[in-house]
């Protein structure tokens, strides 16, 4: 069965059209997720849009700091707990966030 995007592109439709944030922001915001994701391509593309747009390249400079800086601090905590669960004497279940058998849902669930 092919992949159907229509409910993850319902999201971001929905995500573009709210007021509550300015076009800035969500730029800001779609290129920190890029980063954070790894896409190299995708990332490109999100600088090319949001200088487009007028933000300076020390702006997005400082916006690598701050993804930066967030990740390292996941990672860092991500680490110390799963030292202090490997350390544990009863192993710890994944639950629900990393378990496969999350429940899906759209056309294709």
């Amino acid at each position: 069965m092919a992949y159907d995007d229509a409910l993850i592109v319902g999201y971001l439709t929905q995500a573009q059209q709210t007021p509550l944030l300015t076009d800035r922001e969500k730029h800001l915001v779609g290129l920190a997720v890029t980063m954070t994701r790894g896409c190299q391509v995708c990332t490109r593309n999100r600088i090319e849009k949001i200088r487009a747009a007028g933000v300076s390249d020390d702006v997005l400079n400082a916006l690598v700091g701050i993804v930066s800086a967030v990740n390292a601090g996941v990672t860092a905590a991500t680490a110390r707990e799963a030292f202090r669960m490997a350390d544990s004497a009863l192993p710890e279940p994944c639950g629900e966030l990393c378990s496969a058998d999350v429940p899906r849902h759209g056309p294709n669930a």
